[in-house]
């Protein structure tokens, strides 16, 4: 068993730590309802626009159009991979970077065998994590956590659109946690390129509109809007989920220094008592050895 000093720097040390991650919960909680409130204001907006394209775009066929809809055989992919700059958030990160592999040894290994796919980490521990397993990364966008600002996605989703429009990528993929409440993520790898017939469905009439300028027209700037807004969704539901992931892990590790603090202060009191019990056994021979 261990002395009562040891014992009293190890309580010392966990009331510490406890005290950390109480703060962190704090903290967690506060940024996690700001970032709930976004995302639960976006999602209406840009589902609402999905209905939009997919209604116009099931209604006219144009060459100019043609390439964010065709289908294309995925030998160049492009996975964006949205996790955290910080840890301390339980399996958030883990479980994308375990995501992504399952995708890079399934359904994309040919095309990473013969060099074509490129990872490209918003979010500095996915990064990591990815080049410890040996893959080549892309970081030109790691620091958009720190400011996902409406403009700064949108203004890097049209530079992926523009690749992808040029034949540099046949599939663009991100990979990310939705936000579902405090406690629950779901982990989800959605395509954004080409646009999947099925992921254009959501609104559907037959309704006869007269459009002005065009149909085409305006498709031309409804697409990429859509596809800025889808991927600033993302990054909000990533950003709200890792709050709730490290709120929830705080919380579970603040209570965990708790049962380690009982335990502690319990093999204290049992050293004390020791102690003590060994003092009075000493004084008690040292008298009977006097009176002998």
């Amino acid at each position: 068993m261990a002395n009562q000093k040891e014992i009293r720097a190890r309580i010392s040390s966990t009331i510490s730590t406890q005290q950390i991650t109480k703060a962190m919960k704090l903290v967690s909680a506060t940024k996690l309802r700001k970032a709930s409130e976004a995302i639960v204001r976006m999602r209406p907006y840009a589902e609402k626009l999905q209905g939009i394209m997919g209604n116009l775009k099931d209604s006219t066929e144009d060459y100019r159009l043609a390439g964010y809809f065709e289908a294309r055989e995925a030998k160049k992919v492009l996975l964006l991979v949205i996790t955290s700059d910080r840890g301390l958030c339980g399996a958030f990160n883990a479980n994308v970077v375990k995501r992504v592999k399952a995708l890079l040894d399934g359904e994309y290994r040919d095309a990473l065998n013969a060099g074509n796919v490129t990872l490209m980490c918003i979010g500095k521990k996915g990064g990591e994590a990815l080049k410890r397993f040996g893959y080549e990364i892309n970081l030109d966008l790691v620091s958009l956590t720190q400011n996902a600002s409406a403009q700064t996605a949108f203004g890097a989703m049209q530079g992926v659109i523009d690749q992808y429009l040029s034949g540099e990528y046949d599939r663009v993929e991100v990979v990310y946690n939705k936000f579902k409440n405090a406690a629950t993520q779901i982990l989800v790898n959605d395509q954004l390129l080409p646009i999947a017939a099925s992921a254009s469905e959501a609104s559907q009439t037959n309704n006869d509109y007269l459009f002005e300028p065009d149909k085409v027209a305006i498709l031309e700037d409804l697409i990429p809007r859509s596809l800025n807004t889808l991927f600033y969704r993302a990054l909000l539901d990533s950003l709200a989920s890792e709050h709730g992931a490290r709120m929830v892990a705080m919380d579970k590790a603040t209570e965990n220094a708790g049962e380690l603090l009982r335990a502690l202060r319990l093999a204290y009191n049992q050293a004390r008592q020791a102690a003590i019990t060994r003092e009075i056994s000493e004084i008690v021979g040292g008298v009977a050895a006097l009176e002998g």
